[in-house]
């Protein structure tokens, strides 16, 4: 049997439900993860087993006994990697549109965690499963950089950056409409939408707190789009989709939130053509920012993958703006610290 992992329940965490106070305390699990522990038995309250929903007093004792990983049901397929950067500890990769992240119905073969299997042979294992290190994910048409852990203590490491969102995650997209303003902040909770299983909404009865950043760095006027840089203060499913859709400005070659009518009405035949036949969103995961568990602070980029560039370089030429002033892929460096605040 497993040494179970204990906490304190401290006096300012009273009336804290016991499944919010153990998403708290072990960042490196999902609430699912949470939930399932909790039903299995393995958490107990002062040594007993108790419910997700009880309330706590102050002053308890909440053990957790988390268990072995056990062998992944996927396997290692050899598929090329763009390797930004690896060492003992994690893998940045770029990500091309088209990847699947993980292993679902539908897509059991060549995923991205296909890949790492083969790559990386000592990937880490968290929450009864052992995972490929994977901490966060792009949808599968979206493209840009992803980091894989490679030990338990390293995704540890960056589950409690990305839950303290003090992860820099910076997204070139272009969209439908006229952004108004130069930047701003979306605020709106992002949950599973009631009737469409496959799509997300901000008027779901179960959601969670979305944050966008956005800042506008082109705009394209007599084609009504814009090019904008994004910084995601959270990470939910489809978020940037999502928000910018429900401003209407939705992301260019995006099927499931409302663009693909939008391209119909481009005057412009061959602006149109080059993005019917994208076959992918305009958005792309350019730049992230983490500490690595030495200290260091990690900075990488990718630039838009050349389907995507061909379409902003028409649009600059069309325009006559000089490329050059865009500085969409400034050379690494310090971490940024543009907060993107409404002014």
């Amino acid at each position: 049997m497993m040494e179970p992992c204990c906490f304190k329940v401290a006096a300012d965490q009273v009336a804290a439900r016991l499944d919010r106070f153990l998403d708290q305390s072990l960042p490196e699990l999902t609430r699912s993860q949470i939930k399932r522990l909790i039903d299995d038995g393995a958490v107990t309250v002062d040594g007993s087993k108790s419910k997700a929903g009880i309330k706590l007093r102050g002053g308890e004792q909440v053990c957790v006994v988390i268990p072995q990983p056990v062998a992944t049901t996927a396997h290692a397929e050899e598929i090329p990697l763009t390797v930004l950067f690896e060492d003992s500890s994690l893998i940045v990769v770029n990500k091309p549109a088209h990847f699947v992240v993980h292993p679902a119905p539908g897509h059991q073969n060549g995923t991205l965690v296909n890949a790492l299997l083969h790559h990386c042979k000592d990937l880490s294992g968290v929450g009864g499963e052992l995972r490929p290190g994977i901490v966060h994910r792009l949808d599968k048409d979206t493209s840009g950089v992803m980091v894989a852990t490679k030990d338990d203590q390293t995704h540890q490491h960056l589950a409690r950056q990305f839950k303290a969102h003090s992860i820099q995650r910076h997204y070139r997209a272009l969209v439908h409409g006229l952004l108004s303003g130069t930047l701003g902040t979306i605020d709106q909770p992002i949950g599973r939408h009631p009737v469409d299983r496959k799509r997300m909404s901000t008027d779901a009865r179960i959601h969670r707190q979305a944050i966008t950043h956005w800042r506008v760095l082109r705009r394209y006027e007599q084609d009504r789009l814009t090019l904008v840089d994004l910084r995601l203060e959270t990470g939910r499913t489809h978020q940037i989709r999502v928000h910018l859709a429900g401003t209407q400005c939705p992301v260019v070659g995006d099927p499931l939130y409302g663009s693909v009518s939008r391209t119909k009405t481009i005057a412009d035949l061959h602006l149109r053509q080059m993005i019917t036949g994208l076959d992918r969103q305009f958005l792309h995961a350019w730049q992230l920012g983490f500490d690595h568990p030495d200290g260091r602070a990690m900075l990488f980029q990718a630039a838009l993958p050349t389907e995507l560039q061909n379409i902003i370089d028409y649009l600059e030429e069309k325009y006559h703006h000089r490329s050059a002033d865009l500085s969409v892929f400034p050379h690494a460096g310090p971490l940024e610290t543009t907060s993107y605040e409404n002014r």
